[in-house]
């Protein structure tokens, strides 16, 4: 697949749409604009792409609605060279937007099917981030800590420990939290001890499963 002058046409239009629905943060729909999202998809998929919709992936699992990453994209209120820790890299679809907005991202994918076929891909396209882990993301990654923004792109039936702890003081967390139906929630952390927290409307995510062993 290659990327051509429709889909740079199809990805202005998704932009739009994605305006319409209330996305203004400019950094991330120039993000929409640039990110080739249909080399993130199964050919198969490739002439719906750019509809607003999440799709199957590897492993069970999908890539995003692209308005459910313009969103959690716009909640981080991102600036270049923050430090991001993301959870759940996926398809890479989300490490790529987080990367154009000129992030250094840290990325965690605990499905190994995944994991491989992401990492080969972001090396033929020329993605690097910060660091590409194969593990679990409820455990964040500590050694790295603190981060300026955490984005975690499952829904968690509750917010790891570890994640909140990992979080600069002034940084932000996005999660969608709950079983079936998950609520956007975005945590402010104001102090060592303090958290603000803002809900926002409910989204349907994958599921982020901790590992037992």
């Amino acid at each position: 697949m290659k990327d051509t002058y429709k889909h740079r046409g199809m990805r202005n239009q998704l932009a739009e749409v994605l305006i319409g629905k209330g996305i203004t943060d400019n950094k991330v729909l120039d993000a929409i604009r640039e990110v080739p999202r249909h080399l993130f998809m199964d050919s198969s998929f490739e002439g719906h792409a750019y509809q607003d919709k999440a799709f199957p992936i590897a492993a069970d699992q999908t890539i995003s609605q692209p308005y459910t990453v313009a969103f959690q994209s716009e909640l981080l209120e991102l600036e270049p060279n923050l430090k991001v820790l993301e959870i759940g890299t996926g398809s890479g679809y989300q490490t790529a937007v987080l990367l154009n907005c000129k992030a250094k991202v840290y990325t965690i994918e605990r499905q190994l099917e995944l994991f491989k076929k992401t990492n080969l891909f972001f090396k033929k396209m020329g993605y690097r981030p910060k660091k590409f882990i194969f593990g679990d993301g409820y455990k964040g990654l500590p050694e790295e800590a603190p981060f300026d923004r955490i984005i975690v792109t499952a829904g968690a039936p509750e917010v790891p420990k570890a994640l909140m702890s990992q979080l600069k003081v002034g940084g932000r967390l996005v999660i969608p939290v709950g079983f079936e139906e998950q609520i956007m929630t975005l945590y402010e952390r104001t102090s060592e001890k303090e958290f603000k927290k803002t809900e926002y409307g409910s989204f349907r995510f994958v599921p982020l499963l901790e590992d037992k062993n």
